[in-house]
């Protein structure tokens, strides 16, 4: 019953990661840049889903990551972001 709860917590945190972007970078014209690096793990000790994604919009930039861990003791998980924008003035 462990695992499915595991499998089950897994899927749910990482099919928006799969249809959103896994290992997606991205250079635009007029000085934009993305990146992003996503990863999750089923086994027999625990499920998880980390995520760092970074972005220079030309005129801010962004950077927000996430971990979420599930195993016998519970779910913990963290997450940071900043962002800065740049005016003309």
């Amino acid at each position: 019953m462990r695992g499915l709860k595991r499998v089950l917590t897994v899927t749910a945190l990482a099919t928006p990661l799969v249809f959103g972007c896994v290992g997606l970078a991205s250079a635009q014209g007029g000085g934009g840049a993305n990146l992003g690096a996503d990863q999750f793990i089923s086994a027999e000790n625990g499920a998880g889903v980390t995520s760092d994604n970074s972005a220079d919009t030309g005129g801010a930039v962004q950077h927000a990551d996430f971990g979420i861990w599930s195993d016998d003791t519970g779910v913990s998980g963290g997450s940071a972001g900043t962002d800065a924008a740049f005016g003309n003035g």
